[in-house]
């Protein structure tokens, strides 16, 4: 038992009654986890974990009772058998209860044999040192910290290392390979960045095939929670290191390396790639946008298939964002991700990336803003933010040339967009309007005339209003020898 008394870190009231009540009832209980490892860290966390020597069930239910009878109002416990735990809420906080346990799992799965255990047993099975430490909730030493494998040592040099050998530790679980990186990603700071011991990194390269037995919705519950860190690129360069990134998103690590031809190389795509993440995630720090990161990461997938070399220019990646978008929805059906409205967000913002900075070297016609506010719509606000984080160059003078006409372009679609209206504007000459006018059935003929009329309005040949519109498509049908019905 360790003897660091950790005044303050135990000063809300729930962890006076979880002791008062285990003691009742005969168990010893300790908090565990995260929240220990958050309390040294300085770190905000509403999620508190319980470890019981006996039911954790049974704990949070009498923990709920007492409760109850203390404050008169009713807590809700939720009970969940199978997994042998119990979540009761309490003023803002989830406490979770769960008896300690021992694990032991076959090589071919990932679902443990779960015994009854003490606590130093269940702090063996956790995934980190950091991750294992405990503090007592019992009255004769309320508060001392249980540190069996120095956790709070590696918390202070920022070092991520496993109980056991890595080599145990990954095997019982392989998603853990993933935790690290993420853990290192997510507490990493300016001040001290945390690294993953040797022993583990040797560990997770030899070990990545065992991801080949976890879920992919595990897989990417993992990959968001490393999206939505400060630096994101931190946790993708260590999973190109331990060659976990090959197993998930081969598509990123195809962006890997430099080509030359008579001297002239790309942009080194894997690393830029990185950046431009990096840049959004300092973009949407507030209010952090885990597709947007998507994108991002995405958002230059398409330019190994869409690579040339050309003797004139060097080389060329034409077309790369129509390649990157076709692309986006295998990627996600692969990954077991949403297929739904996310998942075209992502399509869309890698699609239409290339756009606004195609409009920076040409000329800004209100045209070519008129078509962007119209395939952008909503994200269009979004996708200027993606744009100006895709601006890597290394030269400052390039850099500021490109920044300068951007903002031009913003100001450009302010003005269009008060002016014209035309974001998610929807064409006033519909199909069915078509048919009625002209008495036919579906038909080519239709499609030719609205896609006219449309062009004919995000190209400011008539306004964006419905009796222009009408009266271009009865010129154009006419033309087209349509009769219109009596």
């Amino acid at each position: 038992m360790g003897s660091t008394i950790t005044e303050g870190f135990l000063d809300s009231p729930i962890f006076g009654i979880v002791s008062r009540v285990a003691e009742k009832t005969g168990v010893r209980a300790f908090v565990i986890g995260g929240y220990v490892r958050d309390c040294f860290l300085g770190r905000k966390n509403d999620d508190i974990d319980i470890v019981v020597e006996g039911s954790g069930i049974d704990l949070a239910q009498a923990v709920a009772a007492e409760i109850e009878g203390s404050e008169r109002r009713h807590c809700n416990v939720s009970v969940f058998k199978t997994f042998g735990t119990a979540m009761l809420k309490w003023h803002g906080a989830e406490i979770e209860f769960v008896g300690a346990r021992k694990e032991s799992y076959r090589h071919d799965s990932r679902k443990p044999i779960v015994e009854d255990g003490t606590l130093e047993e269940d702090q063996m099975r956790r995934d980190f040192t950091i991750n294992a430490m405990a503090f007592s909730l019992q009255k004769e030493d309320f508060g001392a910290l249980v540190d069996p494998f120095g956790g709070i040592r590696d918390l202070a040099a920022g070092i991520i290392r496993t109980p056991l050998e890595p080599e145990q530790t990954y095997s019982d679980d392989p998603l853990r390979m993933l935790r690290a990186i993420r853990f290192a990603t997510k507490l990493s700071t300016p001040e001290l960045e945390f690294t993953i011991v040797p022993d583990s990194i040797r560990a997770m390269k030899a070990m990545k095939d065992r991801m080949a037995i976890l879920s992919k919705e595990r897989i990417v519950e993992e990959l968001n929670k490393i999206l939505i860190c400060p630096r994101p690129s931190m946790g993708f360069r260590l999973m190109d290191e331990t060659g976990l990134l090959e197993y998930i998103l081969p598509e990123l690590q195809k962006l890997k390396g430099i080509e030359t031809v008579d001297g002239k190389g790309h942009k080194e795509i894997f690393s830029h790639t990185l950046q431009v993440v990096d840049n959004v995630a300092a973009a949407d720090a507030a209010e952090p946008n885990v597709w947007l990161r998507w994108a991002a990461l995405l958002h230059d997938i398409g330019k190994p298939v869409s690579k040339r070399f050309d003797p004139s220019v060097g080389w060329t990646f034409h077309g790369h964002e129509v390649v990157g978008g076709k692309m986006v929805p295998k990627i996600f059906t692969r990954l077991k991700m949403p297929q739904n409205e996310k998942m075209k967000y992502v399509q869309k913002l890698v699609s239409l990336h290339h756009r606004p900075i195609a409009l920076v070297d040409d000329e800004v016609t209100d045209s070519a803003v008129r078509r962007l506010l119209f395939d952008a719509g909503d994200e269009i606000d979004d996708l200027m933010l993606l744009c100006n984080a895709d601006i890597t160059s290394k030269n400052p003078v390039k850099v500021a040339r490109i920044k300068d006409n951007f903002e031009l372009v913003k100001k450009k679609l302010v003005e269009v967009e008060e002016k014209d209206a035309i974001r998610n504007w929807k064409n006033p000459i519909t199909g069915e309007y078509v048919m009625e006018v002209y008495g036919i059935p579906p038909c080519k003929e239709i499609g030719i005339i609205k896609e006219y009329v449309k062009n004919a309005v995000l190209d400011g040949v008539i306004g964006n209003n419905f009796e222009e519109a009408d009266k271009l498509m009865r010129q154009k049908a006419s033309e087209m020898g349509l009769v219109e019905c009596k």
